[in-house]
């Protein structure tokens, strides 16, 4: 005959599985293992996206500054006042093409000037400017070779032609 063992207990009498030897704990092992993957993979997600995130706004960042230089660049190549023509001036900067604008800017009253046409005031003939002002719109644009666009406005004043 037979004999069967008779369940384990627990100190508080309750019956227990008889351990079968380190099967039981390899297996709990193995639960640990794959419960630890699961968190470093989830930890080197996030990682990988806070870098993403950088690097893009990282490139995002250069070009504008790229847009901004290179906007200065024709900012600062304007002709001179005795020099300003009305027209379209273009070309490229390091890879940037741009293209500026000039036109007479149009102001209250008649004769342009900022009197409302009445004729009198510093920019009036025989003021004490000397002659007469007339504001020039600058426009220009930037664009990158992404296809970023940047626009800056600017006035610039000119000698009015004599009439």
């Amino acid at each position: 005959m037979s004999r069967v063992a008779a369940p384990e207990r627990c100190p508080d009498g309750s019956a227990r599985a008889p351990r079968t030897g380190a099967g039981g704990r390899a297996g709990f092992t193995l639960i640990e293992v794959l419960v630890a993957l699961a968190v470093a993979a989830a930890c080197l997600g996030a990682i990988a996206q806070v870098s993403g995130t950088s690097a893009r706004g990282s490139r995002a960042l250069d070009a504008h500054v790229g847009l901004l230089q290179t906007a200065r660049a024709v900012e600062t190549g304007i002709p001179a006042r005795g020099d300003l023509a009305v027209g379209r001036t273009d070309g490229e900067v390091a890879g940037h093409r741009w293209r500026m604008d000039v036109r007479p800017l149009a102001v209250g009253g008649e004769d342009g000037g900022g009197d409302g046409g009445k004729g009198s005031g510093p920019d009036a003939a025989g003021g004490p400017g000397g002659g007469r002002w007339a504001p020039m719109d600058v426009l220009i644009r930037v664009r990158a070779p992404s296809g970023a666009l940047l626009v800056i406005e600017t006035v610039r004043l000119v000698r009015a032609a004599a009439e």
